[in-house]
């Protein structure tokens, strides 16, 4: 195992991203899903400058994009966007691509169970044979109940996978799992067959070490489950704007350019702009709390 990044939780210059990863003994980078923001001529040289590679992507289901929606065209303009991030890490060397199916956020169905499972089933079997034309394996990732109605559990995402194709996968994120698994390292036995990517982030989504997580019990179950892959950081720090702030560095106080859009998803994440200076003891601290365990 490696430890790798989302860069979906800071806006900031892709390089800046690259030299702190750099710095504090990660291997690789999942990059985020916004294929016309991010150009693999361009990418390129900024991973080989700092001794990184491309892991994979992540959609960020955001807007419109949503594989289950109850409208064709944006059912039909989810796929093409999620063809396109998988482009963009088969251009970049990389791995894997995770999917989250339905909109972050949205927790309310458009159609019956039934009619939205053959939705999802026809349009990630649309994105697989892309997918394996591309040399890019796919990754299911339930996420929890307060962020979607869909995909909860690995079990969900076990059998979504299985209707997919024999080689589509399934991606677990600690935080998620520890909401909606009865047992969290159940879980990442049963889905160890297909298990393909693991986002890291304490039961508080804070860096690991933050928290009350086993790691140790958590990389050691990985292993059990025959998982060698990224554990992929995806921390993503609360505010506190009252007084018992105890990091009343986290705010980012700048101008910071992202879009409304990017801005909206990280703070329906519970967090919102971070300075440089806290995410950068962020990115240490998880570090120095995993590095020793794998």
């Amino acid at each position: 195992m490696h430890l790798s990044m989302h860069n979906w939780m800071r806006a900031e210059p892709l390089e800046v991203t690259l030299a702190r990863l750099a710095k504090y003994g990660y291997e690789s980078i999942e990059i985020s899903g916004e294929p016309d923001q991010y150009k693999p001529d361009e990418v390129r040289p900024l991973l080989k400058k700092y001794g990184l590679r491309c892991w994979g992507s992540v959609t960020l289901m955001l807007g419109e994009r949503n594989l289950v929606a109850g409208d064709a065209g944006n059912r039909a303009m989810s796929v093409q966007y999620t063809k396109d991030c998988i482009d963009l890490v088969e251009a970049l060397d990389g791995h894997e691509m995770t999917i989250v199916p339905a909109t972050v956020g949205k927790i309310t169905p458009d159609s019956t169970p039934e009619q939205e499972w053959e939705w999802a089933v026809a349009g990630l079997q649309e994105i697989y044979e892309h997918s394996q034309k591309a040399g890019v394996k796919l990754a299911i990732e339930p996420l929890n109940r307060f962020e979607t109605y869909f995909i909860n559990r690995g079990a969900q995402a076990m059998a979504l996978a299985e209707a997919v194709g024999e080689d589509c996968g399934v991606c677990l994120d600690a935080f998620h799992i520890n909401i909606e698994e009865a047992d969290l390292y159940q879980a990442i036995l049963d889905c160890g067959p297909r298990l393909t990517d693991f986002h890291a982030a304490e039961n508080n989504r804070m860096p690991a070490g933050m928290g009350d997580y086993d790691w140790k019990k958590v990389i050691d179950t990985l292993k059990q489950a025959g998982y060698d892959g990224a554990l992929t950081a995806e921390f993503v720090a609360p505010i506190d704007r009252t007084p018992a702030n105890p990091f009343p560095n986290a705010l980012e106080t700048k101008p910071v350019d992202i879009s409304d859009e990017q801005r909206k998803f990280i703070e329906d994440h519970g967090s919102s702009t971070l300075s440089e200076e806290f995410y950068d003891w962020l990115t240490q601290k998880h570090a120095e709390a995993l590095l020793p365990l794998i």
